[in-house]
């Protein structure tokens, strides 16, 4: 598989696995489960793109058509997971907060009301501005390192390649 898809894969699952720590710290909560949801510092939609475009940065360069596919990729996902997914995820909050009010309604009425309880939506989904920051600068380290790291495969390769016949 593409070095590339490998850092930027392992990016992700840093910031995601990144959560469970950061949160204890914050909340003094140990939550595991929290590597398989979304939002949350840091972000790991920022961590993947990120990576993935400092490393095709630093392995072809940025005046390529691989970078700039990349950058622009990269910015919408960042700019969707703390725009658009962010004020989805503060809307359903309002939204579950309709089901108290609803509670509160329900016993100041002499109608008899019988209601189902939905399961509440997941609140969480989209990221404040410094997650996204965060996750960018995991994703730029993650892209980096990954890129040293891979430095030297290619120089033994070429290495190879040259003296065996």
């Amino acid at each position: 598989m593409n070095k590339g898809v490998y850092v930027a894969l392992l990016s992700i699952g840093l910031a995601q696995g990144l959560k469970i720590p950061i949160h204890y710290y914050k909340k003094k909560e140990w939550r595991p489960e929290l590597f398989f949801q979304t939002g949350g510092m840091p972000s790991s939609h920022s961590a993947g793109v990120s990576s993935l475009t400092t490393f095709i940065a630093l392995r072809r360069g940025v005046p390529t058509i691989d970078f700039a596919l990349s950058l622009v990729y990269g910015l919408i996902v960042m700019y969707d997971a703390q725009g658009i997914r962010r004020q989805t995820g503060e809307l359903t909050l309002k939204v579950n907060d309709l089901d108290d009010l609803m509670d509160k309604v329900q016993h100041e009425e002499t109608v008899k009301f019988e209601e189902k309880s939905p399961d509440k939506l997941k609140e969480m989904l989209g990221h404040q501005p410094e997650e996204v920051l965060g996750g960018a600068l995991l994703g730029i380290l993650t892209g980096t390192l990954g890129h040293v790291l891979t430095k030297k495969d290619r120089k033994m390769s070429k290495f190879k390649v040259k003296f065996r016949g």
